[in-house]
């Protein structure tokens, strides 16, 4: 055994992951492959991407609890691996998805990794946490005993729990392993508003979220230095900053009213789902329309609660002779709305259908028949196809196919531009980015426009009508 004196560490470095790779001993492929990552004092950063992706695994290679396979991770110019392992630690707080309670008291449990905190350090900071509330409605308050045999706290306790050992750290680095995971939208909207707190001491990784309340809620992480977010939550309709990577309903139903457009329809219905996309959907439909010189006559909400048939009957009376009615459905299932159209003779050869993606989310039913649907083709995974199946052994889907793009985008803006690129001019260029789910931009209000393909419900299953149609 060689010894070897441990390097200084520097007070407030940056960290950097450089050209990092690992693999696990079980899997022969490498979960990380040739990583570069800078994080700065002062900033937050979001690693955001699907299950097995690496986030855990960089949360582990920054904690010293694993050590890459290639590559080097260094703060300021000190290579991690000459470090003493405790002297870095004591710089970190780490959250973990289900911090882990100790028995002991709730004081003690907060106060774990700085034991000689006092009482109102512990208050203060389970304060900051949104803890201190719920603590001391307790019978014995911080002295409640928990972990083994003592009382069980809820996902959003435990979590707020875990934040206050956090702020009473007051770290140099705070690293987030999905603080909102498996919390209901409220927790989560309170845990996501306690975190924001957190940015003022120093450099922080926040692993995730791609849950959609918590997506819906990280614009308020870090306020006006905040980095830009690739939110891969689904129906998520973005952000200023918080880019909508999937295909969402407005972008489904501007891209299929375009494509019916495009071929000659001229006026238009849009049967809208009441409800907070509502508006976006009816600008988005507009817009694609007055590209073709087509028009949306008239937007009509309706309400699940009576089927649609008052939207379908006021149709009527507001317009007259529409060229193709555009149903967005939201969360609902449009069956409803269409048994009330096909009581009208709807589709028919005068007047067509056009639904969105949010139909595909269950089978397709009879009523469907005939009606248009722009949508990115589920089996399409582009040139990563072969590659992954090869590495993973099961088949790539359309989840492997977003996150893909996204680090093929981060990487090309970095290799190109560098760190300094991912701003908001070159992420909402309006040439946009090509990757394995086609041709996609991002709009200033975070929400994406993509090109897709366009079908036609026939026999009970989708046909292709044409490669490509898209809303701008």
């Amino acid at each position: 055994m060689v010894f070897r004196p441990h390097a200084p560490l520097e007070e407030c470095a940056c960290v950097r992951l450089e050209d990092v790779s690992f693999a696990y001993p079980t899997r022969p492929a490498p979960v990380l492959d040739g990583v570069d990552l800078e994080l700065r004092p002062g900033e937050t950063v979001a690693l955001v991407g699907p299950s097995g992706g690496g986030k855990s695994t960089i949360a582990s290679l920054l904690l010293l609890l694993a050590a890459p396979t290639g590559g080097r991770v260094l703060a300021g110019d000190v290579d991690l691996a000459a470090c003493a392992a405790a002297a870095w630690r004591a710089k970190i707080a780490w959250v973990p998805q289900e911090p882990t309670l100790f028995r002991g008291s709730i004081a003690d449990n907060i106060r774990l990794g700085v034991p000689a905190a006092g009482d109102e350090e512990v208050r203060a900071a389970a304060v900051r946490a949104g803890a201190d509330a719920f603590v001391h409605a307790l019978p014995e308050g911080y002295d409640t005993l928990v972990g083994e045999g003592g009382r069980p706290l809820s996902a959003g306790e435990l979590q707020r729990i875990g934040l206050a050992r956090a702020f009473l750290r007051d770290a140099e680095l705070v690293i987030l392993d999905e603080p909102t995971a498996n919390l209901d939208p409220g927790a989560t909207r309170d845990v996501e508003s306690i975190v924001g707190q957190i940015h003022a001491s120093g450099t922080k990784i926040v692993i995730g979220p791609v849950e959609l309340p918590a997506a819906q809620h990280v614009a308020k992480l870090s306020g006006s230095q905040r980095p830009p977010v690739l939110a891969l939550a689904d129906n998520f309709a973005g952000g200023p900053g918080v880019y909508a990577v999937r295909l969402n309903e407005a972008d489904s139903a501007a891209a299929g009213a375009a494509g019916l457009a495009a071929k000659g329809s001229k006026k238009f219905v849009l049967l809208v789902a009441a409800g907070a996309n509502a508006g976006a959907i009816e600008k988005r439909v507009a817009n694609s329309l007055s590209i073709y010189g087509a028009t949306l006559a008239v937007t009509i909400p309706y309400s699940a609660g009576d089927g649609g048939t008052k939207a379908v009957n006021d149709m009527g009376s507001l317009v007259d002779a529409p060229d193709a009615i555009v149903i967005a459905s939201g969360d609902d299932n449009p069956s409803q709305i269409l048994a009330a159209l096909k009581s009208k003779g709807i589709p028919g050869k005068a007047v067509a259908v056009v639904g969105t993606n949010r139909w595909l989310e269950r089978p397709i039913e009879p009523l469907f028949e005939g009606s248009y649907i722009a949508t990115l083709d589920p089996s399409e995974t582009g040139p990563i196809a072969d590659r992954f199946k090869t590495t993973y052994n099961y088949p790539a889907d359309a989840n492997v196919a977003y996150a893909y793009d996204m680090v093929a985008l981060t990487a090309g803006i970095a290799s190109a531009v560098g760190p300094s690129g991912f701003n908001k001019q070159v992420l909402e260029n309006r040439s946009g980015f090509r990757g394995s789910t086609g041709l996609f931009r991002f709009r200033a209000d975070g929400s994406s426009e993509r090109s897709m393909p366009f079908y036609q419900v026939q026999k009970g299953a989708l046909k292709l009508v044409a490669k490509s149609t898209s809303g701008y």
